[in-house]
């Protein structure tokens, strides 16, 4: 399969070409497969930041222990969940399943009962769900970059209240967790001859 194949491929990128930039069109697909990606209810209660200004991710660079991924890419994606997330982003979904799929909201009421139901935990519980929502929504830019030939490297080596405050991320009510900087690998990245290293089939699945 061709999937696989690419998958194969690919790798976390260690060193980019800073010189080359990804094409305006691949960008937009990639984003578009991020958009399309699953989520929790399909609720989406997060935000990606596509970071290009050069001089915001040099501030950036500095709080992320000076990892050269972050300047050197094509673009940084910062992903960041909605930290004040209630019920009336559930009400904004229901209004959006509405509109798109032309029903009267007032029959989505069980859904968005239950939905609501589910935002009634633990401050911690709750921070906890949302903040791995966009964790979804970087499986499905990881495969699509993978599918577009576009180097990509997740990263979790920064400072989130940093970033925040460099992004200006905590006025909009949102925390980052997880970046995905996207590119063009360089010639000089050893890496990327390595043979990929995976558990086994027979180790990584159960069966039951």
């Amino acid at each position: 399969m061709v999937l696989l194949e690419q998958l194969n491929k690919r790798y976390a990128t260690k060193k980019f070409d800073a010189s080359k930039k990804i094409s305006p069109k691949d960008l937009s697909t990639l984003l578009e497969a991020i958009r399309l990606s699953a989520s929790s209810y399909g609720l989406q209660a997060y935000k990606v930041v596509v970071v290009e200004n050069e001089a915001i991710r040099k501030q950036l660079r500095a709080f992320a222990w000076d990892q050269a991924q972050i300047t050197d890419a094509s673009q940084l994606l910062v992903f960041a969940y909605e930290s004040n997330f209630d019920e009336t982003g559930v009400d904004r979904f229901i209004q959006n399943i509405s509109e798109t799929r032309n029903v009267d909201a007032s029959t989505l009421s069980g859904y968005s009962d239950m939905m609501k139901g589910s935002l009634k935990r633990p401050k911690e519980q709750l921070h906890n769900w949302l903040s791995r929502q966009p964790y979804i929504a970087l499986g499905f830019g990881l495969v699509a970059a993978a599918q577009l030939n576009i180097d990509s490297c997740p990263m979790e080596g920064f400072d989130p209240d940093q970033f925040d405050e460099i992004l200006g991320l905590k006025a909009k009510g949102l925390k980052s967790v997880v970046l995905l900087a996207v590119g063009c690998r360089s010639e000089g990245d050893d890496y990327q001859h390595l043979a990929k290293v995976r558990r086994s089939n027979e180790e990584l699945f159960i069966t039951i």
